[in-house]
């Protein structure tokens, strides 16, 4: 079944079971079909936080939180600049690339037609969440005066994409297990964004008609997940278990990079940036909200069964997402 429950002003949809159909009503519900374009709508608005500040850890570092307003608000910016942009290429270039398998039949398993009319969805509703990432960035660009430092996805995902590289005949199936990762991970943005008044309203608009969606794929992916391990053979299923940890490691782990770029743009060294950012984002801290956002994930992975395979929860255990 699927249980709804309600947080901040919007609906989450949790999995509890495989055979969703949660899809069905998509040319009624999916925010590309019945959404507005979301806008910097006054002059006063773009005055407000481009991100809620209590999830930009380094800007409570004592070296950043002397700084003046002016420097808090930039840091804010390419903060929201860096979310959007990898918002935009993580939906194009990772999920699209795995759900496009599934859409065509080109997933190494069966799946029902309805399956693959849901993935076509989908690649429609990532695609229009790319669109207004960039589009978001584009206005607040114009509206506040501060433009976006470059951004270069690449490193992420040649990172991602080498989990794996010892398996290349699994390559079509750990891209897979990439999206069902991904879609089923909850972190706070989605939910924390749209609760925070102080937060411009396009910011807060766009992540909740994201959060929306989401639900809905969060859904379709662990049962479609659950479709592809009841079919793999033996070998296949413990090459999936033992990948899993560093999958969801690799995929949550903070932007440091651009944070970093961010510093050194309004005037700390290279050296103190590096300390700010070693500081801010230690390695427990890090440990600790990797397992509060994969928990759901990893609930679905014990349903399954795949920490049942030899050595898998001792796997999870030692990369810190398990207790043993």
């Amino acid at each position: 079944m699927i249980d709804r429950h309600r947080r901040g002003s919007f609906i989450m949809i949790e999995w509890r079971q495989a055979n969703p159909r949660v899809l069905e009503s998509w040319y009624e519900k999916s925010g590309v079909r019945g959404s507005p374009r979301r806008v910097v709508s006054t002059d006063d608005d773009i005055l407000k936080d481009f991100f809620p500040r209590h999830l930009v850890t380094h800007l409570a570092h004592p070296a950043v939180a002397e700084t003046d307003e002016v420097i808090k608000r930039y840091l804010l910016a390419q903060h929201l600049y860096q979310w959007l942009n990898f918002t935009k290429a993580f939906e194009v270039g990772v999920v699209c690339r795995a759900t496009k398998l599934i859409a065509e039949q080109d997933c190494g398993i069966e799946v029902p037609s309805r399956v693959r009319m849901d993935a076509y969805k989908i690649l429609v509703d990532e695609s229009y969440h790319a669109l207004y990432s960039v589009d978001a960035v584009e206005q607040i660009q114009t509206r506040s005066g501060i433009e976006a430092l470059p951004y270069d996805f690449q490193p992420f995902l040649d990172n991602l994409d080498r989990i794996g590289a010892d398996h290349p005949r699994h390559r079509r199936l750990v891209q897979l297990v990439q999206v069902f990762v991904f879609e089923t991970l909850i972190t706070g943005l989605l939910v924390d964004i749209p609760k925070d008044p102080n937060v411009v309203s396009l910011v807060r608009q766009i992540a909740r008609d994201h959060a929306i969606d989401e639900g809905r794929h969060h859904v379709y992916f662990a049962d479609f997940f659950g479709r592809l391990w009841g079919q793999l053979e033996p070998g296949d299923r413990q090459v999936v278990a033992a990948l899993l940890p560093d999958l969801i490691i690799r995929s949550l782990q903070p932007a440091t990079r651009s944070a970093s770029s961010a510093l050194r743009e309004i005037g700390f060294s290279p050296a103190a940036a590096r300390s700010i950012i070693a500081e801010s984002y230690d390695q427990e801290s890090v440990t600790a909200g990797i397992r509060s956002a994969a928990e759901r994930t990893i609930g679905i992975l014990e349903d399954y069964g795949v920490l049942d395979q030899p050595g898998a929860r001792e796997g999870f255990a030692e990369s810190g997402l398990l207790d043993f």
